[in-house]
């Protein structure tokens, strides 16, 4: 007999093509059994759980995201869901008169093409909060909108110098504009509060609610160190963890900071040696790195092979930049590799990707083949030259689905700036499936939604929900819907470090499942983003839907 049976619907798992007539038992939180739904009936389940036509297929894992940031800015002043400038600038001020009490106006998800050139202006932002400093990440998180309070207080004015790893937006007359770019950000860092513990820690709940409410059972925090007046997350990790708050299955990328080198070796074996003595890998490891190897294509900062041009087709804005050139980057990924850690690597523009491989390359070379879990994120633009590699170097290709289709930020504050040959290059999904990259799926979020299934409707459409595909993203680089799920299942999982307990229909591995409202094999490609996550389950628990807990 059986704890709970799954029937009366359809099943799908990494592996196989389409869904198939089968349900799932689950034993003492573990898949014990796949099988026609006659045969499990007749086993017996203590908790029979009727699909009603619907599908159970493994939870989600996703690979690349924020977590606790994004539930922050949840909390705060919260711009994700602005449809315009003026409409950000409204919810701004409603923030502000309803928050007196707060000393700095605090938040982010503003979205760069709602303003001229992508740049919001101080000057915007004092004329309804004069009073108090205002700090606002952009959607992407590689800018920061700031009013003139905030300006006065980090003691930035035209005479303060850009920081190699970023740039201050400036007026004609070399005043901060108000909007700080990339390495910019942290001019703020010693006037900006801290986040409190207690308030990390609430937010680190409201990720697990917003993830668990999609399917989402476990993810990968892509920068787990101390950021954006946060302290070092993995401190949060753990404290939730010893007080049971910790039930997802997370992975923490921790930070490798610019311009400290390979010295800061032994203080990150210290932090994975702290995670390593909770003895809860199933729930926290802290084995990976996350290396950040160049910025994003919308403020210039995306390594490319070619310039960026201006909107008549003149080179204006440089290559863009890597954060560690490539001697660094190879040094840290050796070291790294030789230290049994995963490494996890920012690479967006064409240039970047190829320097990240190379790197790989070269540990191989020097420390010799490994299971260790590299991986590339983000990949927007790759060369065809480079899409073999990350099969024969054993890198993961970390894919944000939902980035490839065209939307306004790519109409707008990208694709006027690049070359018709980085353009074709655009998210080559199809191609690095077909030369065999391992392939795992992330949101970003909350740079970008978290749902999967807005996420696999783009990697199967190559088109935004209502959208027709656009010829200049490359329509033939879609791929089918097995293969969407499987990266953002099993795939996932194993970028994550948990390809041996959970992501697949397998037995023996954790009964992570999700219940889904349709089977989405026989739903019209156009409505994929229409499928919803009905129960989801961790180790047989229900932990959102109504199903047995």
């Amino acid at each position: 007999m059986y704890d709970s049976i799954f029937v009366g619907g359809l099943a799908f798992t990494a592996g196989w093509p389409t869904s198939r007539a089968v349900g799932v038992g689950v034993l003492n939180g573990r898949i014990a059994a796949v099988e026609p739904d006659d045969v499990l009936r007749k086993a017996g389940a203590r908790d029979v759980i009727e699909l009603e036509g619907g599908l159970i297929m493994p939870a989600f894992h996703d690979a690349h995201a924020h977590p606790i940031p994004g539930a922050i800015e949840l909390m705060q002043c919260d711009l994700s869901q602005a449809l315009d400038a003026d409409d950000a600038l409204r919810r701004i001020a409603a923030y502000a008169s309803s928050h007196l009490e707060e000393e700095w106006i605090l938040g982010g998800g503003w979205s760069m093409p709602h303003f001229a050139g992508g740049t919001p202006t101080r000057k915007a932002l004092d004329e309804i909060v004069p009073d108090r400093p205002v700090a606002l990440l952009n959607r992407d998180h590689h800018g920061v909108w700031v009013n003139s309070r905030a300006l006065e207080r980090a003691g930035i004015d035209r005479h303060t110098l850009d920081p190699t790893d970023g740039r201050i937006e400036r007026e004609p007359d070399g005043s901060p504009a108000g909007v700080l770019h990339e390495g910019a950000m942290h001019l703020l860092d010693t006037v900006r509060p801290r986040v409190e513990s207690g308030f990390a820690l609430r937010a680190l709940r409201r990720a697990h609610e917003e993830f668990f409410a999609l399917g989402v059972v476990g993810w990968q925090d892509a920068y787990v160190g101390a950021t954006a007046g946060l302290d070092d997350l993995l401190d949060t990790y753990q404290s939730a963890l010893s007080e049971g708050q910790l039930s997802a299955r997370v992975t923490a990328a921790l930070w490798w900071q610019r311009g400290v080198g390979i010295g800061q070796l032994e203080d990150l074996l210290d932090r994975r040696a702290r995670v390593e003595s909770l003895g809860r890998p199933d729930v926290l490891l802290a084995d990976t790195v996350k290396i950040m190897v160049d910025g994003v294509a919308e403020n210039f900062s995306a390594a490319m092979s070619q310039p960026y041009t201006d909107p008549h087709g003149h080179g204006s804005h440089g290559c863009g930049t890597t954060f560690l050139d490539a001697a660094e980057l190879t040094e840290a990924v050796i070291a790294l590799d030789a230290a049994d850690f995963s490494v996890h690597m920012h690479a967006l523009g064409d240039r970047a990707v190829t320097i990240a491989l190379d790197a790989l390359e070269a540990a191989r070379a020097a420390n010799g083949p490994s299971a260790r879990r590299h991986q590339l994120a983000h990949l927007q633009v790759v060369q065809g030259s480079d899409v073999d590699r990350f099969a024969q170097v054993g890198a993961f290709a970390n894919l944000q689905l939902l980035w490839g289709a065209v939307d306004d930020q790519l109409e707008e504050l990208t694709f006027p700036f690049l070359s018709p040959s980085l353009i074709d290059r655009h998210y080559p999904f199809r191609e690095l499936r077909d030369a065999g990259a391992s392939l795992a799926a992330g949101s970003d979020w909350p740079v970008s939604s978290a749902n999967p299934w807005e996420a696999i409707h783009v990697a199967v459409n190559r088109a935004l929900p209502g959208r027709r595909a656009d010829s200049r993203i490359n329509p033939s680089q879609a791929i089918d819907l097995a293969t969407a799920l499987s990266a953002y299942t099993a795939g996932s999982a194993a970028a994550g470090g948990r390809a041996g307990f959970s992501g697949a229909l397998r037995r023996g591995l954790a009964a992570d499942l999700v219940v889904l409202s349709t089977d989405p094999f026989a739903a019209p490609p156009e409505l994929l983003h229409k499928v919803q996550a009905r129960r989801t389950y961790l180790e047989g628990r229900c932990v959102f839907g109504d199903g047995p807990s």
